[in-house]
């Protein structure tokens, strides 16, 4: 899976994409201060060519952001909103191919815009013009992607409903996913 074009590239360091990474249990989805490498996107520029059948979808909360793995591996895609109309991939670079110079090269350097600073696990410099700039690019992104009427997304079938429905992880669960942040 390889976006076309990328809005542009964060490293989140929120609670929930642990938690989610977590509730994966792969290694190499966290960095060393547990932030997720993220390429913004329009989801109709991703296709999945092979494993649909694998998909899967979870989500952190009854009402929480829909978060897309393959459950055959447990690798994560990507994280989209419950609007189905709102054109917006988080592609999880950890699902691409190629290795980290050739992601650099094609997307933009890891690290270069970080979110959520403060709930990351270890320092972390803040990058505040960097992530105006990419919030920027990711508003402008989703406003074309609207402006077009690109409706695809490799998460829906063709009546356009999700492919899967999500797993919501329950308050326990999430808390146990959280605990170890402590």
């Amino acid at each position: 899976m390889q976006p076309r074009r990328a809005y542009t590239r964060a490293t989140c360091y929120c609670k929930d994409c642990r938690a989610y990474a977590r509730f994966l249990g792969q290694p190499g989805v966290l960095d060393e201060a547990g932030g997720t490498d993220v390429v913004p996107t329009a989801p109709a520029t991703v296709r999945l060519t092979a494993g649909l059948e694998h998909v899967a979808c979870m989500s952190l909360s009854p009402k929480g952001t829909l978060r897309w793995y393959a459950a055959c591996c447990r690798t994560p895609l990507g994280n989209t909103s419950r609007n189905t109309g709102l054109p917006y991939l988080g592609l999880v670079t950890a699902c691409l191919d190629g290795t980290p110079q050739q992601l650099d090269a094609a997307l933009g350097p890891a690290g270069r815009c970080v979110l959520n600073t403060g709930s990351a696990t270890a320092p972390v410099r803040a990058t505040p013009l960097a992530f105006a700039w990419g919030g920027l690019r990711i508003l402008a992104g989703v406003l074309g992607a609207r402006l077009r009427s690109e409706r695809g997304s490799p998460f829906l079938d063709i009546d356009r409903q999700w492919l899967r429905a999500p797993e919501v992880v329950t308050r326990e669960q999430r808390q146990a996913l959280e605990q170890r942040d402590h």
